[in-house]
């Protein structure tokens, strides 16, 4: 698996369908997901999936994403029953000689959250025949938002979620770290702890950590006393701290202060910097400040500001995140990409 750095084809998205996954409703949620497809289409191809069957009310998902997408982006007509490609896409792998594979992997919704996921299921082999890439099936249910690679052996996740028993529950700790180096061809797994406090994905790690390089991890702390994520802030820290990346290398540890906690109806929001997503020359970032909360929008700046150090050569795109993790996650959890052949 190669980096989010690695060269690429291009993105894959998916168009909001499931209401019930959206607090604030579908048409604010469609409202983000424009704002994301524009900034990326910027500064790549672009591939959004949208279904073609005729919803409540005379709604149809493909016609409503086509007239609203920039003309430079495809739209899919594929059956999905969600918008998060990022866990029910195909992970995408490139062997040393060039050539590209998929990895599918079989999703459960989170561990059987949301209902049907059937297509879900099915979304990873059909985008990778409208690809024309061969396709390996893994016996694994995984999520890509669970795994980060450096491109160089080293995988970085969380036991709260690979280990969690909705997942793979006859599987052990060993058996799965087994599944990863195989599919993945990674040589050292860094399992963290648990992800972000009320994550309903089970601690997705792109929510908590990422690798900027080989060798530098970039991840979102606790600072406040009082925050439900300051112990595991902690405990996480050590683990990367006493950690060795496949090259034995200590890793150089960049921290990035989380914002101020926000609720809606009456439910936590994960906020989350870390949840960012690369493209071909930038960076496109979630903030929460752009309804103009103070508060909010100085953890902006001071979030922008470590990332354009970490990020120099790239352009930093940021849009507004609230409407996005309003469904429970973000920029990182809505995309995927697609890796260039060599």
């Amino acid at each position: 698996m190669p980096p989010e750095w690695f060269p690429r084809e291009g993105t894959l998205m998916s168009w909001p369908v499931r209401s019930e996954a959206w607090l604030d409703g579908l048409e604010e949620a469609r409202d983000g997901y424009v704002e994301v497809a524009q900034a990326i289409a910027e500064f790549e191809q672009l591939y959004m999936i949208a279904r073609s069957q005729v919803e409540e009310g005379g709604y149809v998902p493909y016609a409503d994403a086509r007239k609203r997408l920039p003309a430079s982006v495809e739209v899919w007509d594929l059956p999905h029953d969600d918008s998060w490609v990022r866990d029910n896409g195909p992970t995408i792998v490139v062997h040393e000689d060039g050539r590209r594979a998929g990895i599918n992997w079989q999703f459960n919704a989170w561990g059987e959250k949301y209902h049907p996921f059937n297509a879900d299921n099915d979304l990873a082999p059909r985008i990778l025949e409208k690809l024309g890439i061969p396709r390996y099936d893994a016996p694994l249910i995984l999520e890509g938002g669970s795994i980060h690679v450096d491109g160089e052996g080293t995988l970085l996740t969380t036991e709260e979620c690979l280990l969690a028993k909705n997942r793979n529950p006859s599987l052990s700790k060993e058996a799965i770290e087994n599944y990863l180096k195989a599919y993945l061809s990674v040589s050292t797994i860094i399992w963290l702890d648990r992800g972000l406090w009320g994550d309903e994905t089970d601690g997705h790690v792109d929510n908590l950590a990422c690798f900027v390089q080989p060798g530098r991890v970039l991840i979102q702390v606790a600072t406040d006393a009082d925050s439900p994520n300051r112990p595991n802030s902690r405990k996480n820290l050590a683990i990367l701290e006493s950690a060795r990346d496949a090259k034995g290398r200590k890793l150089e540890i960049v921290t990035i202060p989380e914002p101020p906690r926000r609720t809606c109806r009456g439910e936590s929001l994960t906020l989350s910097y870390i949840n960012f997503y690369p493209v071909s020359g930038g960076l496109i970032v979630p903030v929460f400040g752009k309804d103009g909360d103070a508060e909010l929008k100085r953890a902006d700046e001071r979030a922008l500001g470590i990332l354009r150090e970490q990020y120099p050569d790239r352009k930093i795109v940021p849009i507004d995140g609230m409407k996005i993790i309003k469904g429970g996650g973000n920029v990182h959890c809505i995309t995927q990409q697609i890796p260039k052949s060599l």
